[in-house]
């Protein structure tokens, strides 16, 4: 994947060798202190933009999008907000611990970009049986988005609900997801999904009183409901913190799932086999729909909001092992961090991740080059991550060259930012500032804390900005955001 072509000015030949002087000392600011603050409300993006309505599914919490507030500022009966989803959105709402907004039709999932419903700027998110496929860009933003944090909570339904008729039901669009992914395609979740058409069944939940999901502040789960929908086959040689919470009926162990967890990365995932369940009987007209959320031989709801809950780490366990707010995953966070993936999952300026060979990689053939015009110039390159709130190291590192034409040995003409955004853009903290003052020889690595963020989701910043003659190349190699 050969970068784009920069014009830049040539090197100097006493520069040629790459890097940072390792005694050069650099314009450096202690990291901001992190203003204390009320609990942050459990921010929720449900789909809307995979045909979630196509056919008689009406998978939506409101028709007011992105926001259902714009319907109902305070609802308080579920069919004050038009949808199937309603009620599951309505009782979310009530509760005051939840921002909620969904992702329109013709929208699309990103992690990491500007856009007020992108991926990093949610805790969770609700694919409510999606019935187009998901992008390549999609794929990569969904599973950045778990593996940094994120709670992922997938519905499928039987195969063969096609409502579109375009090919691709939920359970060939969830597997793709989970098997064709430029993150993870190896199991990351540690399960597939099996496409069967199960007409009917009440399966039960397993037998364990500390499970947070089955026995949550929302109440007890003791049974959902099947009507036409399909499980899961789990596969913990793969991914050991796959759980399975309720099975069909005569099935247990790694078949028959109906409803599951598992963790990746430092992310949550649940999976649901069938969209009934959360089907609340009302939404637009014209459609034909059940109440699968009130069924008096189940617990619909109570699954449901648990699983929200969990998805968030709010009950204060770690379930199947992801990192809640007590618990902490050891984990590196940075997607593509040596950018051997190219221009994927950063935010960068033209041709700023590259292979060029007018300068050099630390390893791989991928690496970040910011400025190196000899003119006025800025370059940015930028990563969302979630830092769960129950790790107390958080230890971003990267390696760093810095060469210049630059003569002068007291005047910072071309610098470098390191800084830490939240989810608004306004700066939390900088890190280091850099200049053409400490080009040398040599890759050096550089480390700063960022645990004061942890239960945060943050963005990791670079900012090069160079003047108007003599280059100076910012040159930023293998990052890493190690968190235990």
């Amino acid at each position: 994947m050969p970068g784009p072509t920069r014009s830049r000015h040539g090197r100097t030949t006493a520069l040629a060798v790459f890097g940072l002087l390792a005694t050069g000392a650099a314009v450096q600011a202690t990291t901001a202190a992190t203003p204390a603050h009320a609990a942050t409300p459990h921010r929720v993006l449900f789909d809307n933009a995979h045909a979630e309505t196509a056919g008689n599914a009406d998978w939506i919490i409101s028709t007011s999008q992105p926001d259902p507030l714009g319907q109902d500022s305070t609802p308080s009966a579920e069919k004050d907000w038009t949808g199937a989803l309603s009620s599951w959105g309505v009782a979310l709402q009530k509760t005051g611990n939840y921002s909620l907004k969904t992702l329109p039709s013709g929208s699309s999932l990103s992690y990491g970009g500007s856009s007020a419903t992108d991926l990093s700027r949610f805790d969770t998110l609700v694919l409510p049986e999606p019935n187009t496929l998901f992008t390549t860009a999609e794929k990569t933003a969904i599973m950045n988005f778990v593996k940094n944090g994120g709670g992922l909570f997938m519905i499928s339904d039987h195969a063969g609900a096609d409502r579109n008729n375009d090919g691709s039901d939920a359970v060939k669009i969830l597997n793709d997801l989970m098997t064709n992914n430029s993150v993870d395609s190896t199991d990351p979740f540690g399960f597939s999904i099996d496409s069967l058409n199960i007409t009917s069944g009440y399966p039960a939940a397993v037998s364990d009183s500390t499970d947070p999901v089955l026995h949550g502040s929302f109440g007890t789960v003791t049974k959902s409901l099947i009507a036409n929908g399909t499980t899961a086959t789990l596969k913990p040689s793969d991914n050991s913190s796959v759980k399975g919470l309720i099975y069909r009926s005569g099935y247990s162990g790694n078949t028959g799932a109906f409803f599951l967890t598992s963790t990746f990365g430092s992310g949550r995932v649940a999976f649901w086999g069938d969209s009934s369940p959360v089907d609340d009987g009302t939404g637009q007209s014209g459609n034909t729909l059940y109440d699968g959320w009130n069924d008096s031989g189940a617990t619909n709801a109570a699954l449901a909001l648990n699983a929200t809950e969990w998805l968030f780490g709010a009950s204060g366990s770690s379930g199947g092992g992801g990192g809640g707010s007590t618990s902490c995953t050891a984990a590196q966070l940075l997607g593509n961090d040596g950018f051997e993936s190219g221009a994927t999952t950063w935010s960068a300026g033209s041709g700023v991740i590259t292979d060029s060979s007018s300068e050099s990689p630390r390893t791989g053939s991928f690496y970040a080059w910011l400025d190196g015009y000899g003119s006025a110039h800025t370059d940015t390159l930028s990563q969302p991550v979630s830092i769960p709130s129950g790790c107390t190291t958080a230890t971003l590192s990267f390696y760093l060259h810095i060469d210049t034409d630059e003569t002068t040995t007291s005047t910072a003409y071309d610098t470098l930012k390191v800084q830490i955004l939240n989810g608004s853009g306004t700066v939390l903290g900088t890190l280091a500032t850099y200049s053409n003052l400490q080009a040398g020889s040599g890759y050096t690595q550089r480390s700063f804390s960022l645990a004061s963020y942890a239960g945060q989701t943050v963005t990791l910043k670079f900012t090069g900005t160079e003047g108007s003659s003599l280059q100076t190349s910012f040159v930023v190699d293998d990052t890493a955001l190690n968190v235990s």
